[in-house]
């Protein structure tokens, strides 16, 4: 607490930045300081969440116009809680893994240094709004736990350290502590992409292209688009459980080689996937789950509607019952990957009645030609029309994200899940895959962070500035340093999520791994960008395609705004 005596700060950071190496009870008795801290300033949290509970009840029950007069708070205690949780999971890891490797602690160290300072420096700003008492929150920096995490572990030094250390390796990998089927699988994806697809990623991005059929044929042949179907109908997962993890692992090495050129192929099929799985006949299941497994059927996802994002429940796209099925009337937008699918899952309003908001909807398989370019058009022969257009994007090119129109579009009965018994189910059936659409976004980040931080490394120990190696600066140390945190944070985070999930668990905190991952992305690049001075610029360098291409993650799977306050606070203030 803050009234205890003051201990010696041991000076970590020079035992390492000499060359003595942290022995494993140290690290250990580290790594369990820093999680005091964190459980310290989450009891801060915590009481946050508990007065916006108060200021936003009626009659016993959330008010969510009256919480919608604190988006301010909600928005910066999801980061809070998004922060901290990182923290937990990288020092669960980091604890896992201190007989291999001292830099897992450092690493872990350093994060949970910062996070507890930026949460601390978030409710000291909000503090007035949350109900809390600014004098008390500031007497957290005189806890003596707590000002040795932020001035051992949150030093210049130590960061510069850690920095030092990454560049003298040459390496940015830490002991993963994958079993061995999954290191098997991650290191086929990371040659795969390393390869294949890497080679292409520039000229996908600056010229616009589709994803060349060279990468889609191949990552068939290595069952990517059936890492979330079971085994029985052709897939890669296991029949008696989900494998997340496994998902995540190769969405990680396929967007460390191209975001849009690999690392969203797997989530399409996925969200289709669980669809199936939760709502379709068997006869559906039998009949699409292998060809979609195969890669012989392509499939893309449209649900966002052009006055419709994230607020599902209000979709208007219309589905009227006629002789032998349904036609479809009205517009989709950000459907990515529609002009190569063959297959567009369709969420659309079955049930005329408004009020019934997401209890109207269904689900449809909506089967179209699979067109390259940016543009298609196809006519049935009743007359019905589907066409798209190729929305132009700073970044994530190759996939292709189209605005959809439908014209007295048919489709034949058994094309709408689970026929008539999924009528009014659509939302539910698409919501089990938008828990897995987030946590692989959360690995897609973790993709591109980890292309970045490793071009920004080789570039730092390349490039001479006034006689000396951009990484021989303790600023370019620390910035490295503060990376790999991150970095590591986001990954093992990530794989802590994954692993709830695939025990049932893990909605939740797939929306905060998200919120949390894709912010990091946007920074990692933008330093590695910053790393290479004016070169990471110029469109010729890399480390400019992985910044435009990080800026989609905060927006797509969720919007950050929508996570932050329709899933994340909602739920952590109602539970509070």
């Amino acid at each position: 607490m803050a009234g205890r005596p003051a201990t010696v700060v041991r000076p970590l950071n020079n035992q390492i930045r000499e060359g003595v190496v942290m022995s494993v009870s140290e690290q250990v008795a580290a790594l369990e300081q820093a999680g005091r801290c964190v459980s310290q300033v989450r009891v801060n949290v915590q009481q946050a969440l508990k007065n916006l509970q108060s200021f936003s009840m009626v009659n016993g029950k959330l008010d969510s116009d009256l919480l919608d007069k604190h988006q301010l708070s909600c928005y910066e205690l999801a980061f809070c809680a998004a922060e901290l949780a990182a923290s937990d999971a990288v020092c669960r890891y980091a604890a896992d893994a201190v007989t291999e490797d001292e830099l897992a602690a450092s690493t872990a160290l350093a994060f949970s240094s910062e996070a507890v300072s930026s949460v601390i420096q978030r409710l000291i700003a909000r503090a007035g709004d949350m109900g809390l008492d600014i004098a008390e929150l500031s007497g957290l920096y005189a806890d003596s736990d707590i000002r040795e995490l932020r001035s051992v572990y949150g030093s210049g030094e130590f960061l510069a350290s850690v920095g030092a250390t990454v560049s003298e390796r040459g390496s940015t990998r830490l002991p993963t502590l994958l079993n061995e089927d999954k290191e098997m699988v991650r290191d086929m994806f990371a040659r795969f992409g390393a390869d294949v697809v890497a080679p292409l990623a520039e000229q996908i991005h600056r010229e616009d292209l589709d994803i060349p059929d060279e990468i889609l044929q191949q990552a068939a042949e290595l069952g990517c688009f059936g890492i979330s179907i079971p085994e029985r109908f052709g897939g890669l997962q296991p029949d008696d459980r989900d494998d997340s993890l496994g998902m995540i692992v190769v969405t990680e090495e396929l967007s460390k080689a191209s975001l849009g050129g690999a690392g969203s192929l797997i989530t399409r099929p996925e969200i289709a996937a669980k669809a199936l799985l939760q709502g379709g006949t068997q006869a559906q299941q039998e009949t699409w789950l292998p060809r979609i497994a195969s890669g012989e059927t392509l499939c893309a996802i449209a649900i966002t509607e052009p006055n419709y994002g994230s607020d599902v429940a209000s979709l208007g796209l219309k589905a009227t019952p006629v002789e032998g099925g349904w036609v479809l009337n009205g517009s989709k937008t950000w459907c990515t990957f529609a002009g190569k699918a063959s297959l567009l899952v369709t969420m659309a309003r079955t049930e005329p009645d408004p009020a019934l908001g997401h209890k109207g909807l269904s689900l449809f398989l909506v089967e179209k030609p699979a067109t390259p370019g940016h543009r298609f058009d196809h006519r049935q022969p009743g007359g019905g029309t589907i066409s798209g257009k190729a929305i132009a994007t700073l970044g994530y090119r190759g996939m292709h994200s189209y605005d959809v129109f439908f014209e007295d579009y048919f489709v034949p009965a058994d094309h709408l899940i689970g026929e008539e018994a999924g009528r009014g189910k659509g939302f539910y059936f698409t919501m089990a895959g938008f828990a897995g659409g987030r946590i692989q976004t959360a690995a897609r980040a973790t993709g591109v962070m980890q292309a970045a931080f490793e071009k920004a490394l080789g570039y730092s120990r390349e490039r001479k500035v006034f006689g000396s190696a951009v990484g021989d600066y303790q600023l370019t140390r620390v910035k490295l340093g503060r990376m790999m945190a991150t970095l590591s944070a986001s990954r093992q985070f990530s794989y802590s999520v994954a692993r709830m999930m695939d025990e049932g668990a893990g909605q939740m905190e797939a929306s905060l791994v998200k919120l949390f991952t894709c912010r990091a992305a946007e920074w990692v690049t933008r330093e590695a960008m910053q790393i290479h001075g004016g070169m990471g610029y110029a469109e010729e360098s890399a480390v400019s395609r992985y910044f435009v291409d990080a800026r989609v993650l905060s927006i797509f799977e969720g919007a950050e705004e929508t996570l932050a306050l329709k899933v994340i606070a909602r739920n952590l203030v109602g539970n509070a």
